[in-house]
């Protein structure tokens, strides 16, 4: 293909990039862009980059890299397609070459929620956000999804133990310690998988959701799972990057089930336990979290998240009174974790 007189205009710097050069040139020979100019967009907790590529006349589109040997790319096309078919605003793909890691999409914007919320704001964006995760429960796909099951719960949680409290802040556990660990785990793990399983996205929050119309466009759907229904709520409305009075919360999660209800996705029977669902969902989700900001910043490099663990674990120190036997991992948490952090 003839690309003569074409204009690729790049950042600075990026020409050692041998992956970004590849990138350009996979994007050159497409021989539909015209000239075009490539920015970097964004990166993510994972190998995972992004672009922004300007057209001269067209807008502007989004090229993902996603190095093979190192991230999968296939589930990505799959679960887009999937999401968008029943209404969900995802990125639509426009091309492919998953032999590179290499995906060009259409550009939802570079407004996060996160750049946004704020107490007058909250209602519409969370409103939105909470339409859109409805549709993702009461329509998204279980089959050929991994499934949240124990093992993947507790190898979650064991982050928490490993890369936090031992790795990063040397703390030395007693075999009182480790027991009490290992029993709250395993009710965290119950907890998740007495709950009605459905489509979860996993990491639905204020980062992976854009302004946009229709409003959210929703990323990094990726890593979807078939799994508990107040997964992705937690993510949502206990999010690891902005925080909420719990009382404005649980009136969240109480209208939710009611939208779950009302959808199919849960039944009556289960309002008395829902909240205790969602809160005990989340605590599993925070000891997650806290172990993957503190693995990014030994093993990736990527310090940046360490200042959102307090936020992270002081959600479970602070539901910790309504459930005696979290009481264990709170003492832990408040009395040694937060005060080495």
């Amino acid at each position: 293909m003839n690309h003569e007189g074409l204009n690729i205009m790049v950042e600075t710097g990026t020409d050692k990039d041998p992956r970004l050069a590849a990138l350009r040139q996979w994007l050159g020979g497409l021989g539909c862009l015209g000239e075009f100019d490539i920015r970097p967009a964004s990166g993510d907790a994972s190998f995972r980059r992004y672009f922004r590529v300007s057209l001269r006349d067209a807008g502007t589109l989004i090229a993902m890299d996603a190095p093979p040997e190192k991230e999968n790319s296939a589930p990505f096309v799959r679960i887009a397609e999937s999401f968008a078919r029943f209404g969900i605003h995802v990125p639509q793909i426009h091309a492919m070459d998953l032999e590179q890691g290499f995906l060009l999409l259409s550009d939802l914007g570079s407004t996060h929620f996160l750049d946004v919320l704020d107490p007058q704001t909250v209602e519409r964006h969370y409103g939105d956000a909470m339409g859109a995760l409805i549709s993702i429960q009461a329509c998204g796909p279980c089959e050929g999804l991994p499934h949240y099951d124990r093992r993947l719960l507790m190898a979650e949680m064991e982050l928490f133990r490993e890369w936090l409290v031992r790795r990063h802040l040397g703390i030395k556990l007693s075999d009182l310690d480790q027991e009490m660990l290992d029993q709250t785990f395993d009710l965290l793990a119950a907890n998740a998988l007495e709950q009605p399983q459905v489509c979860v996205h996993r990491d639905f929050h204020s980062r992976n959701l854009l302004v946009s119309n229709p409003n959210p466009g929703v990323l990094d759907f990726q890593d979807a799972v078939c799994g508990p229904v107040t997964y992705d709520l937690a993510s949502l409305l206990r999010d690891c990057y902005i925080a909420w009075p719990r009382e404005q919360v649980l009136s969240w999660v109480q209208g939710y089930f009611q939208l779950a209800l009302h959808s199919g996705v849960v039944k009556a029977e289960h309002e008395t336990r829902f909240q205790r669902w969602f809160e005990l969902m989340g605590a599993q989700r925070h000891l997650k979290a806290a172990g993957i900001f503190a693995r990014l910043n030994i093993r990736d490099g990527k310090p940046g998240y360490l200042k959102d663990i307090p936020r992270t674990l002081g959600y479970i120190v602070e539901i910790a009174p309504d459930y005696p036997k979290l009481a264990g991992l709170a003492a832990l948490i408040e009395d040694r974790v937060l005060p080495t952090l």
